[in-house]
């Protein structure tokens, strides 16, 4: 999955990773795998933390980039991208604003079509929040079923 995410990432990271300034060439490929390993853990830990109502519903449809599991998802990303890169705090909220709205209505839609494998919700539900049918995952992808 984390490897799908990436992908996904990179193919909306024209402007806001490849062709920033802020970021030297030579560490595009790196900032959009921390990206994508950002994006994942951000989900991680909103399962993690029991917001369960927040991931179903982001992934029950609608506009995914609105939700609240994204605004977490994009400050987390910001948060990462600074620390790593060594980027002011405007610079990385610069990159998360205008990449993850665009990439988290990509993933919802990629997972919700039945014509895309590229994300499966059970798959996803067990990355995020552990656990093959059972444990929070599990609760999650029955539900949205």
């Amino acid at each position: 999955m984390l490897d799908n995410l990436i992908n996904l990432v990179k193919e909306h990271a024209g402007d806001a990773i490849i062709n920033n300034p802020a970021i030297p060439n030579e560490k595009n490929d790196d900032a959009i795998k921390t990206t994508g390993e950002s994006i994942l853990n951000s989900l991680k830990s909103q399962a993690s933390g029991g917001d369960m109502s927040s991931l179903m519903n982001m992934f029950q449809g609608g506009d995914a980039a609105s939700s609240p599991v994204a605004s977490a998802v994009q400050g987390n990303v910001a948060s990462d991208l600074a620390k790593k890169f060594g980027l002011d705090s405007g610079a990385a909220g610069n990159i998360a604003s205008s990449l993850i709205p665009m990439v988290m209505n990509k993933f919802v839609n990629k997972t919700n079509d039945p014509n895309d494998s590229s994300f499966d919700l059970g798959d996803i539900m067990k990355n995020i929040g552990g656990g093959g049918g059972g444990g929070i995952g599990g609760m999650i992808s029955n539900f949205l079923k």
